[in-house]
């Protein structure tokens, strides 16, 4: 299945040399890491309140308690494991092919799968700091924490180094997506719906030679794609030879 296309992305991986890769939820989904957007996915469960809401920086300030019940228990997925697109990946960014990930995703299974030059629009669950002495902390100190987190060093609530609703993105963050994605000469759009903004106008700036897009559904906007894969990334770029 899908031989002829997992044909055509091969040679287009084969003829370029300054790949970028762009991509989203359903990277993740096939690690056990639940989306929010599919007909399955976090939004369309029932909350006391949306999970839309719960992922706001009003709510975290006003109700942490809540938004750690929920974010431990849906957003810290720590046992999951890069999968086969995580992997190879990694695998094109050491042969020298693939200059950089740009990700929406905060699982940190890039950089659990070897990708060293990763921009992670939405932060990370990896990192988290005190907001009263900014003292770090690591996503298992959080997760195994009674409650809301607090520093050992002053008592300070920690808050997870992820943007949530009402937040800007990293303006260095910004800057390297947006370098690497200009520069590139094939971007693959991964696993992702294009409709989160303003992270899906980052595909604007490419104006390289190759665009492919492998998503299981259709794009929430138009793409003018050479080639589009609607199937699991995971499934697709396992059949990828670095």
């Amino acid at each position: 299945m899908y031989e002829k296309e997992i044909e055509q992305l091969q040679k287009m991986i084969d003829e370029s040399q300054n790949i970028v890769f762009f991509g989203g939820a359903g990277v993740s989904t096939e690690s056990g890491i639940p989306d929010f957007r599919s007909a399955d996915g976090i939004y369309h469960q029932s909350y006391k309140y949306s999970p839309e809401q719960v992922v706001s920086h009003s709510f975290f300030i006003q109700h942490t308690e809540a938004f750690y019940e929920f974010y431990k228990e849906k957003m810290m997925m720590l046992d999951a494991k890069p999968n086969a697109a995580h992997r190879k990946l990694a695998e094109l960014e050491m042969a020298g092919k693939l200059k950089a990930v740009v990700t929406q995703n905060i699982d940190g299974l890039h950089q659990a799968a070897g990708s060293k030059t990763v921009y992670e629009l939405h932060g990370s669950i990896m990192r988290n700091y005190c907001m009263d002495c900014h003292e770090f902390y690591d996503a298992e100190y959080v997760k195994s924490s009674d409650g809301i987190p607090r520093c050992k060093k002053c008592g300070g609530i920690i808050k997870p180094d992820v943007v949530l609703y009402e937040e800007g993105l990293d303006s260095a963050t910004i800057q390297g997506a947006v370098n690497a994605i200009s520069q590139a000469d094939m971007l693959i759009i991964g696993g992702t719906s294009l409709v989160v903004y303003p992270a899906a106008g980052f595909i604007d700036y490419f104006n390289g030679k190759y665009l492919a897009v492998i998503n299981k559904s259709e794009t929430g906007r138009a793409v003018r794609s050479n080639l589009t894969i609607s199937a699991p990334i995971g499934e697709v770029m396992g059949k990828i030879f670095v």
